[in-house]
């Protein structure tokens, strides 16, 4: 590889000339600036980005960290963290995978976006003593140089439980997401919650995994435990999609036979029949605020933790039970 000990070299100058001139400085003047150029693109001369960063302090590139790239959620959320960087002059790197996290320790990113349960708590707390600036979406962590940007999954969950409850359901299931899932965690704290409140409801938990198939194992089980109305409550729309492929292939009706809420207001519960009552956020919004948070804070500025809101989103099916069957099956 050619370095600018080679361009001084053959220009007949000093390694700082070289640099001056490939960095445009005024200290070298143009005539010798332009044979400099000349010679560094004869020779296909590439300069060294790590040396360049480690003088600067800084990459201009962003790391979003995910536990996966599956779902419909992420496209809408790297969108917006996009748009905003690429406005402020920053590169996007998307990561996954333990192995990924030694982009902070390493500085080989200025920050990071966290949407990734294979960070531990710890880790993450460690790096921001070290001086590394984060925003988390996807837990709740007390540290100068981190920023939370959360979803308001309670607010969302006890809307889903209130819906269900208005349409005569004192009995419903729950299909959770994966284990060690903030977001799911949060969702089925809320449920509970508003159960208690409510003061004549129950609700079964039946474990899932944020995948369709999680719904469709839902589905099944449902199947083989009630003949009558049932409502369910699946912490994600992915679940819910599964959940309606089941159905689809029994004699029972959504809407008809059962109530189903979904969570995300993903692209594919728009098409879906009947409509899929689902819980709905700016995936776009969630990301762009966690980007400017994010440079926010690289830029020294204070910030508060933000809080992304939701709505319910009532689909075709969103009507009350009869009355009959509501005693009969509560």
């Amino acid at each position: 590889m050619v370095s600018i000990k080679d361009i001084a070299r053959q220009a007949g100058v000093s390694i700082s000339t070289v640099s001056y001139a490939l960095n445009g400085s005024d200290k070298v003047t143009p005539e010798t600036s332009a044979r400099i150029l000349a010679i560094a693109k004869e020779l296909n001369y590439v300069p060294n980005a790590a040396a360049r960063n480690l003088k600067k302090q800084e990459t201009r590139i962003i790391g979003v960290f995910l536990t996966d790239f599956s779902g419909d959620v992420y496209g809408d959320l790297l969108y917006g963290i996009k748009e905003i960087l690429n406005r402020k002059g920053y590169d996007l790197i998307v990561c996954s995978g333990k192995q990924s996290h030694r982009m902070l320790p390493e500085r080989m990113i200025d920050g990071a976006i966290i949407l990734d349960q294979t960070f531990d708590s710890d880790e993450l707390l460690k790096y921001a003593d070290l001086g590394h600036k984060m925003v988390v979406l996807d837990r709740e962590l007390q540290h100068a140089n981190i920023n939370q940007v959360l979803l308001d999954n309670k607010a969302g969950a006890t809307l889903a439980v209130e819906h269900l409850l208005e349409l005569g359901h004192r009995q419903f299931y729950v299909v959770t997401g994966p284990e060690g899932s903030y977001d799911s965690w949060q969702r089925l704290h809320a449920v509970r919650q508003t159960v208690e409140r409510s003061g004549n409801a129950s609700f079964i938990e039946i474990p899932g995994n944020f995948e369709k198939s999680g719904g469709e194992h839902a589905a099944e089980y449902i199947l083989q435990h009630t003949n009558g109305p049932a409502a369910v409550f699946c912490l994600n729309d992915e679940m819910a999609v599964g959940f309606y492929n089941r159905i689809a292939t029994t004699d029972r009706v959504i809407g008809r036979d059962l109530h189903l809420v979904g969570f995300d207001n993903i692209e594919l519960a728009h098409y879906i029949q009947p409509r899929l009552t689902t819980i709905d956020y700016s995936k776009r919004k969630w990301g762009a605020v966690a980007a400017d948070q994010l440079l926010s804070i690289l830029s020294g500025a204070a910030v508060e933790h933000e809080r992304i809101y939701v709505t319910l989103v009532k689909g075709a099916s969103a009507t009350a039970m009869d009355p009959a069957n509501a005693r009969e099956h509560s």
